[in-house]
């Protein structure tokens, strides 16, 4: 793909891109060259690892932030007693709350640059520094700042957060295979239709990720826009073990709610008492540092009043009737100790997802 016919094709498409001569819309040509394509190498890197509730949780690591942020998440929780019925309100409070600050250390650290303090993120004690900010009964002022990577006790440093850039238009696949092999795949071309440019003759669209940059210029931001260099994304493709065995493989599309969608999913099943299709079909909030929280209406139906209390403020997060409403579309899959297997898609998100066992189990 990087070299030889695929790339000849490829690099003069971005350089004169095809358009209808019946379009208005603007078609900028790019820079992109063979020698470009040819440079790029893949960065295989070990997963993202956290301990949570005695499981093993696994996820993507740099330049995604995706498997650091729902790693440090748990760890954050790890510390709070979570439940359903009366602890409910509590729960969600802190899930909230402990996505803030996920999502100011992601934009303060997680990049493609060098020296990403990922083990540092990982770390118990930078997730106690963390938890030590959060008041169990009352919601933080928004935006919170970055925490201190020395994680001396409940310091802060100050960082400047920039608007979410990332669109929603993502896919994801959850399989388990019957010998227990499993996968988690994300992938993504950006927008729906990326680029809106089709390389001719070779049926693919070109994506358009570089939207995924801070779109104001920071010299301190990790995710400044620089040649050679990946932009971070939110993918959060996630297996979770129970002593070396596959318990739950899950993720989703979404754009930056990825990460929070992957979070309440696993909270739903893991603490909330839910069996996985309610965890998946369960209302969803995305809280990524900011001053109100985006909520599907029927997450403010059902849990607003519980949340009133402590402050949290909650707003519809997109226009109804449109997929902006709707918060991730997850696909996820859990195996009992009996290696049976429940595979789970979204009921009505994005009309509905596809999920099937091959060989079911006809004794349930």
């Amino acid at each position: 793909f990087y070299t030889g016919a695929v790339a000849r094709d490829v690099a003069p498409t971005v350089q004169a891109p095809p358009k209808d001569p019946a379009s208005d819309l603007p078609a900028p040509a790019g820079s992109m060259t063979e020698r470009d394509l040819a440079g790029y190498r893949v960065d295989r890197q070990a997963p993202t690892r956290a301990r949570y509730r005695g499981l093993d949780v696994y996820g993507m690591a740099p330049s995604s932030s995706g498997g650091i942020a729902v790693g440090e998440a748990l760890n954050i929780l790890e510390g709070f007693r979570l439940g359903g019925g009366q602890r409910l309100g509590t729960s969600l409070h802190l899930f909230l709350e402990t996505s803030a600050r996920v999502f100011a250390d992601r934009a303060a650290y997680v990049g493609d640059v060098p020296g990403v303090p990922t083990s540092t993120l990982l770390s118990q004690r930078f997730a106690d520094s963390r938890a030590c900010t959060i008041d169990p009964a009352k919601a933080s002022t928004r935006p919170v700042a970055a925490g201190a990577l020395d994680g001396s006790g409940c310091a802060t440093v100050a960082n400047e957060e920039k608007p979410d850039t990332e669109n929603i238009s993502t896919t994801h696949l959850s399989v388990v295979d019957r010998w227990g092999n499993a996968a988690s795949y994300t992938l993504t071309i950006e927008q729906t239709g990326g680029s809106g440019i089709t390389v001719p003759g070779r049926g693919f669209l070109l994506n358009n990720e570089l939207t995924d940059f801070t779109a104001v210029y920071d010299p301190k931001d990790p995710n400044r826009i620089e040649p050679g260099k990946r932009p971070r994304s939110s993918m959060s493709p996630t297996i979770v073990l129970d002593r070396g065995r596959v318990k739950y493989v899950v993720g989703s599309p979404g754009g930056a709610t990825i990460i929070t969608t992957v979070l309440q999913v696993l909270v739903n099943r893991i603490d909330l008492g839910m069996t996985l299709p309610q965890a998946v079909a369960a209302p969803r909030a995305s809280q990524r540092n900011v001053a109100v929280t985006p909520a599907e209406p029927a997450f403010i139906e059902q849990y607003g009043s519980l949340l009133a209390p402590f402050g949290q403020r909650l707003t519809p997060s997109g226009d109804a009737f449109t997929s902006q409403a709707e918060i991730g579309a997850a696909a996820a899959i859990e195996q009992d100790r009996r290696g049976r297997l429940t595979a789970v898609a979204e009921p009505e998100r994005r009309g509905g997802g596809t999920a099937l066992v091959v060989k079911p189990d006809r004794r349930r």
